[in-house]
């Protein structure tokens, strides 16, 4: 049974991801090469726990016990050291992925399942880096991860059926639904959510109508919670053209990434954590 996880990756997915595995009742571990991501990771725990008390959606000794529940370190072999399920969330780099893979696979226990919370790569390919294909698996969790209900669970090719049960598990446990999904670029959520951002960049650039416009339509027409310009704002415009890139290689011509992305990117327009991307943040 999965009590110990471990998440590689303090940045936003990967704080989401331990504070929800912590308020769920799992002792979890973040690690990050990053002193600061740690400390802004620590920051934004302890922000969603207030914000909830203050909701009364949790109380006080839940808080607390959640906060127990929590360790932090810059040390990748002490956060591994007692890790039932290790799941990733760094950059969508594959070379980036397969090196830590292949380097998780020498730390952790035999039991231990290897998870890549990855919106698009193959888990296949990742999994072939390590001794345990078979306990190597995709779960892609959705930005806000408190608030978002979806996990895709993706199988690669050697994956078992019993790392899927044990990591659906997991995410209900999270209160969480999983939906299991075939290996494919981009799986289902990621696939058709960058064809629409796209063509709404598109639509921006051929003077369809306004960022605000364009975001507008799609949630009163088609009851969207949120434009897909205001999505990949949240998102990361730098993370999007990663996506995409990977997608355009992958499938080919109609993932082909708008221009005007492109050139938010190099201008350092990269959403909300850099304050502009599509609209301003304060």
């Amino acid at each position: 049974m999965i009590e110990h996880i471990t998440v590689i990756g303090a940045g936003t997915m990967g704080r989401g991801i331990a504070y929800t595995a912590a308020v769920s009742g799992f002792k979890v571990v973040v690690q990050d090469i990053s002193k600061e991501a740690v400390q802004q990771a620590k920051i934004y725990v302890e922000e969603q726990l207030q914000k909830r008390m203050s909701r009364d959606v949790i109380t006080a000794e839940e808080a607390a016990a959640a906060r127990n529940h929590l360790t932090y370190t810059t040390a990748l072999e002490e956060a591994v050291t007692h890790a039932d399920l290790v799941i990733e969330a760094v950059l969508e780099h594959m070379e980036l992925k397969t090196k830590l893979f292949k380097e998780l696979d020498k730390l952790t226990a035999a039991h231990t399942i290897l998870a890549t919370n990855t919106s698009t790569m193959s888990p296949t390919e990742i999994a072939a880096q390590t001794n345990r294909p078979e306990r190597t698996v995709a779960m892609h969790f959705f930005n806000p991860v408190p608030n978002m209900k979806l996990i895709e669970v993706i199988r690669g090719l050697e994956t078992s059926i019993e790392t899927v049960k044990q990591v659906v598990e997991v995410g209900e446990r999270m209160n969480k639904e999983c939906v299991q999904v075939e290996e494919f670029p981009g799986f289902a959520v990621s696939r058709m959510n960058c064809v629409i951002g796209n063509e709404a960049m598109n639509m921006v650039l051929e003077g369809v109508s306004t960022v605000e416009g364009i975001d507008k339509a799609m949630k009163l027409g088609l009851n969207h919670p949120m434009g897909p310009l205001e999505l990949a704002d949240l998102v990361g415009l730098d993370t999007r053209l990663r996506n995409m890139e990977y997608l355009y290689q992958s499938l080919g011509e109609k993932y082909r990434p708008s221009p005007l992305l492109v050139k938010y990117v190099k201008a350092g327009r990269l959403g909300r954590k850099t304050g502009q991307g599509f609209y301003h943040y304060e």
